[in-house]
């Protein structure tokens, strides 16, 4: 029965990591096209962009982290555990400094064109 379950959570962590891989090719596919649409146009905000592309970074430390948490999840030894909490510190660390400054970045897209408008 524990081979069942750790097989089962060994696909599950797989299939985690590849829509984590996934979710940053495609956000990378869209910063891609997005910028070179707001090169011709002059159109997007650089700010806004990042914005875009960070959140999706985020989602994916998040899923990945997920998929860490199921590769350890049955019948763990130590040392997999003492990985397991190194690489769940360096990544909440990342994705709350990412989450402060996309917040930061967020707030400073809205309030510069409100900004700009009541100027006009």
């Amino acid at each position: 029965m524990e081979a069942i379950a750790k097989a089962v959570t060994m696909y599950l962590s797989h299939a985690v990591e590849i829509m984590a891989a996934l979710i940053i090719g495609i956000a990378l596919l869209k910063l891609l096209f997005s910028f070179i649409r707001s090169i011709r146009a002059n159109t997007v905000s650089k700010e806004a962009l990042r914005v875009q592309f960070g959140s999706s970074v985020a989602v994916a430390l998040e899923l990945l982290l997920g998929a860490d948490v199921l590769a350890t999840a049955v019948a763990p030894a130590w040392n997999d555990i003492g990985k397991l909490a190194a690489i769940a510190v360096l990544r909440t660390a990342l994705n709350y400094f990412l989450e402060k400054e996309l917040s930061h970045l967020h707030t400073k897209t809205i309030i510069l064109p409100e900004a700009e408008q009541k100027r006009a």
